[in-house]
């Protein structure tokens, strides 16, 4: 058994003067903080991959900056899904006994401290060395691939996936540290430029500096304990050109693996936090995972049934698509939102009943995945 004991997170966007193992310190410092632990009671440490720091070592050079000496120490690299990933290991490291606490972090000046083209050229390395890259596709175009096929088999129009954007910034609006807060609508969306078609600006996630943490114990440290229940994993292909079916993917096995894990099904919760770089990416997990039926994730939006107070509480910080996206730290904040919830803490964002969460990350171009499920008990 393991619990989530802490939490921390920067605001996203352009932070200019903080590099990355600043801004890993900062959500670091928030974290422990917040699990009210001090850094000699870390014995585990596991950090994201920074695009602006590519360092072979980083989590023992973070260690070395943030002052801590870990029993256990591990840089993860699994694209989007990083932070759930480390989540799990978090997770299986404090159930074996290897650690008592584990600090999780990642965080990236992904905007101010590249250009755009060495983002577009770091990120398109997931394409095949062979097959892919040397046709010079970016990960818009590899996404929107995928988007042309899966809107065609279901019957997906443009203005259903601009919904899934509007959702996600009416929450950012509510949120002070999201990297994009002004209104949209779904006419703004249809009418912003296109990257690569049929995605559209608003489509995808900005490219934002920030940082985001989180602490994994193997006691609660509060009356409010929120358990992590149970994680799964799946891992199907990583280049597009060795994908099986460009509308099925590996979510639905890692929400199996969990599922079993932990004894919940997924119509059981009352919080999602789904990965959403591109509005496609959210659809299609949201349709593949069970919490829209195919082809309806844009009515569903439409219905409001993805709001603060609906059906369903999406995302309540903004998502990728509005809080932003800082490379691992992107998908963690999903996790920081989550806790939030499940604590009580989440302000004017507040849902009603956030007793058991589900959570999913996304890696690559729809091609690792993780699935986890949090539970809140007294």
């Amino acid at each position: 058994m393991s619990w989530l004991t802490g939490t921390g997170m920067t605001a996203f966007g352009r932070l200019e003067g903080q590099d990355t193992l600043e801004l890993m310190a900062l959500a670091a410092e928030q974290a422990l903080a917040d699990a009210e632990l001090t850094r000699s009671d870390v014995d585990g440490l596991l950090c994201g991959y920074s695009t602006t720091l590519p360092h072979l070592m980083l989590g023992t050079v973070f260690a070395e900056h943030f002052g801590l000496r870990p029993n256990y120490a591990h840089g993860v690299q699994v694209g989007g899904a990083t932070g759930l990933a480390m989540l799990m290991l978090a997770h299986e490291l404090v159930g074996s006994g290897v650690c008592r606490h584990v600090l999780v972090v990642a965080g990236e000046n992904r905007l101010s401290g590249q250009s755009p083209d060495e983002a577009v050229r770091s990120l398109a390395q997931v394409g095949h060395p062979r097959y892919e890259l040397p046709f010079g596709p970016t990960i818009p175009a590899y996404y929107a691939l995928v988007a042309s096929r899966y809107m065609s088999r279901f019957g997906i129009r443009e203005e259903d996936l601009a919904e899934l954007a509007v959702a996600m910034r009416a929450h950012a609006g509510m949120h002070e540290g999201a990297h994009r807060r002004e209104p949209i609508s779904v006419d703004t969306v249809m009418a912003s430029r296109s990257i690569a078609s049929p995605l559209k600006l608003l489509d995808c996630c900005p490219v934002s500096d920030g940082g985001a943490a989180f602490v994994v114990s193997r006691e609660r440290s509060s009356k409010t304990g929120i358990r992590i229940r149970g994680c799964g994993q799946a891992h199907t292909h990583q280049h597009v050109t060795a994908a099986a079916d460009l509308t099925e993917f590996g979510a639905r096995f890692s929400l199996a693996r969990a599922s079993a894990a932990s004894g919940v099904a997924v119509s059981d919760i009352r919080y999602a936090a789904i990965y959403d770089s591109f509005t496609i990416t959210l659809a299609i997990l949201l349709e593949e995972l069970g919490l829209a039926q195919r082809g309806e994730s844009g009515a569903r939006a439409r219905a409001g049934d993805f709001q603060v107070q609906g059906a369903l509480p999406l995302n309540t910080h903004g998502g990728l698509l509005s809080y932003g996206h800082c490379g691992a730290g992107g998908a963690i904040a999903h996790l920081v939102e989550t806790h939030r919830q499940m604590t009580g803490r989440a302000g004017s964002r507040q849902v009603r009943d956030p007793s058991l969460a589900f959570l999913h990350g996304d890696g690559g171009v729809l091609s690792s995945h993780v699935s986890v499920f949090l539970e809140r008990t007294h």
